[in-house]
């Protein structure tokens, strides 16, 4: 899709999932602008317009420490919930908020329709741009993303990370080293034998070294077969 914007000097790309309850865009570079770049997007047009309600907006444990600032400077709240557009949905029911998604591009307007819908994703960025005049890349540059890192850990067995001692202590030291600039996101998968490890922060080189104790301190007490 943003190959395709290039090569036709488009202004806009937008991929939706089979099932098209998600969309991911290209601005007119050709440069991807995921979920949490919308989610900060609609988020500040609908609260300068006073049409944000509950004063935030719901996101994932997974979104980008980039969104809680952005949001932040605004004058936006961010809520997190585990991982899956269920949650996102059953949270945003229950705290009256009307905009909330995912960074994988899931995005929910409560207002327009009870689940994440790409298409309705789509007319919400469409109708921003057409209103403000401003290309896709001036409207996500709002948000500053931080560097982050993804790691999948394959591992033999499955124990409640809170009974794992040694991958705790070395969660813990990462995020005591990280401190306010980083965040740490360790769990385990919901349909694979993967334990999964997100980082964040302002140094990349660091993130990696991170992930990387994460991971040997997973290998050592869960049998761990590979790492992705």
């Amino acid at each position: 899709m943003c190959a395709a914007v290039r090569e036709h000097g488009a202004d806009l790309g937008v991929a939706l999932d089979g099932d098209a309850d998600r969309a991911v865009f290209s601005d007119h570079n050709g440069v991807l602008v995921d979920g949490d770049a919308v989610l900060a997007v609609c988020a500040r047009e609908l609260h300068a317009r006073e049409g944000l309600r509950g004063g935030a907006v719901v996101a994932t444990i997974m979104s980008n420490m980039g969104l809680d600032r952005c949001l932040a400077d605004a004058g936006i709240g961010l809520v997190r919930t585990p991982v899956g557009d269920r949650y996102v949905v059953e949270e945003m029911v229950r705290g009256g908020y009307n905009l909330g998604g995912e960074q994988s591009g899931h995005l929910v307007f409560l207002d327009h329709a009870t689940t994440g819908d790409g298409v309705v994703a789509a007319l919400q960025v469409l109708s921003i741009m057409q209103r403000t005049g401003r290309p896709l890349t001036e409207l996500a540059a709002v948000m500053t993303r931080y560097p982050q890192v993804l790691q999948a850990v394959v591992v033999a067995r499955r124990v409640p990370i809170d009974q794992l001692p040694g991958l705790g202590a070395v969660i813990r030291g990462v995020e005591a080293a990280l401190g306010a600039d980083g965040r740490v996101v360790v769990r385990y998968s919901g349909t694979e034998a993967k334990l999964r490890v997100m980082l964040e922060g302002p140094d990349l080189t660091k993130l990696e070294e991170y992930a990387g104790r994460i991971g040997d301190a997973a290998r050592a007490e869960l049998g761990a077969l590979e790492v992705c």
